[in-house]
């Protein structure tokens, strides 16, 4: 646990009582803060006042007694409309905040030249944190991951000399970090998403922005160049003054990373001072995951890592749990589990990946649905829509062979049977929804592991890495 002691006396409200607000609660009642906790969940509400921490409804409180308002990253904080909470508290002019804001508050004031990589980006940014925190494990440093991918950052150890935080940070949280700082911050990409609580994509584009522009003089900033905003991102972090390290998949560049066929270049004033690949590591197939081990080099060379060092832990990379996730094998037919993907463009890295595929999409669909993979439908030997999304997928799916399952049992059991007769080479059985998975499932995690035990419970299924 981080304890959070800058509000130490201070009367402090947090709202959003999931795994990240619990642990914020404890982090600053550790640090001596007087914490008032609150939710909508009447159950979310019994449990923090099971585990000790003051409840009260947040309408009947003094406001004007606050020294801060601590808001959960899944609570909107401006579209489609503030929550009842932000309006109170901007009214009464108490600063609103996030769990990650009080991390980054706290090693300015305690260890302020601890190591601090923060990652984001519309896709990518949970594997890239990943590998970064994979390397620096395996050349024996302390490596602290969390924040977006799972632990919450307040639950972690405290920052200090020695020890790197890496921290992956969705736009909701950086939203809510006004003096995000990281030694190394990376923007891996810009693409439409989450655009029903940014506005539009140039409010989001400037919220991603935001952690690229906070890195200090002597800080790196990591951007990959690959779209407008990020490209426009770079030149302005260049323009401030920061140190930039650009990353391509499509195009040369004269400071950074590229591709050459499958080699990675590191060039340095147009000059290629290392090559390496990642070829034949399963857990990192794609173009798309070239740009995450680009970014992880580049991270990992910023804090000092010999680039023998970082490729070898590379090679060692066991894969992120929901993205490109190989389960298992059935003879020729190999099943992964891409449930984390939950728009278009992440779809289209595992669509690119792989040929001969039978497609388990849809849940709740996004803006634009999948219009956008119609040049990948030809790797598509057959599709299998679920979920709210199936009659809008099967319209566009057209000519596409596809059957509307409805469930994701019903899909795992029809693409299974489908595959195993296929004359085709190396049929892969792919869950990549495409969608969020509110409509039949809490999150993409639950989606993930439903479909992974429907997988492993096949007959004849040998599993591949289950252990995570």
């Amino acid at each position: 646990m981080i304890p959070i002691t800058l509000f130490k006396g201070a009367k402090v409200a947090v709202f959003g009582l999931g795994g990240s607000g619990l642990a914020t609660c404890a982090a600053l009642q550790a640090g001596g803060a007087h914490v008032i906790a609150w939710d909508d969940s009447p159950a979310s509400v019994a449990k923090a006042k099971a585990a000790g921490y003051e409840t009260a409804d947040l309408n009947g409180i003094d406001w004007a007694s606050l020294s801060a308002f601590v808001l959960t990253p899944g609570v909107p904080l401006t579209h489609p409309a503030p929550h009842w909470t932000v309006g109170k508290a901007a009214l009464a002019g108490v600063p609103i905040i996030g769990d990650i804001e009080l991390f980054c508050r706290e090693r300015a004031a305690q260890a302020p030249a601890a190591p601090f990589v923060a990652i984001t980006g519309t896709n990518g940014k949970s594997t890239t944190t990943a590998l970064i925190s994979h390397i620096l494990a395996k050349s024996g440093r302390d490596a602290q991951m969390g924040g977006n991918i799972g632990t919450a950052i307040l639950s972690l150890a405290p920052p200090a000399p020695g020890r790197t935080h890496v921290i992956e940070c969705s736009s909701f949280q950086i939203d809510l970090t006004p003096s995000i700082d990281p030694s190394i911050g990376i923007c891996l990409n810009v693409t439409p998403d989450h655009l029903d609580r940014h506005g539009t994509l140039d409010a989001y584009a400037a919220v991603k922005e935001r952690l690229v522009a906070g890195v200090p003089a002597g800080g790196t900033a990591i951007v990959g160049v690959d779209d407008k905003h990020s490209q426009a991102m770079a030149d302005r972090a260049e323009r401030a003054g920061r140190q930039v390290v650009r990353l391509s998949i499509r195009n040369p560049v004269s400071d950074g990373l590229c591709l050459d066929g499958t080699d990675i270049l590191r060039i340095r004033a147009g000059a290629v001072v290392f090559r390496f690949s990642i070829a034949g590591v399963g857990a990192l197939r794609g173009a798309h995951n070239a740009q995450n081990a680009m970014a992880a080099y580049a991270a990992c060379e910023a804090l000092g890592l010999a680039p023998e060092a970082i490729v070898a832990a590379m090679r060692s990379f066991p894969g992120l749990a929901h993205r490109l996730e190989q389960v298992g094998r059935i003879g020729k037919v190999l099943f992964v589990n891409d449930s984390k993907a939950t728009n278009a463009d992440s779809t289209e890295k595992a669509l690119a990946a792989f040929s001969n595929i039978y497609w388990i999409a849809g849940g709740k669909p996004k803006e634009g649905g999948i219009a956008p993979l119609a040049g990948y439908f030809p790797r598509i030997a057959k599709a299998y829509l679920i979920g709210a999304a199936a009659d809008e997928f099967a319209a566009t799916l057209g000519s596409t062979p596809h059957v509307v399952a409805g469930t994701l049992d019903k899909a795992v059991a029809l693409a299974a049977a489908d595959a195993a007769a296929a004359k085709a080479p190396d049929p892969v059985v792919l869950l990549s929804p495409a969608c969020a998975s509110y409509d039949q499932f809490p999150n993409f995690e639950v989606r993930g592991a439903a479909f992974r035990d429907l997988v492993l419970a096949l007959p004849g299924l040998q599993p591949i890495d289950t252990a995570r």
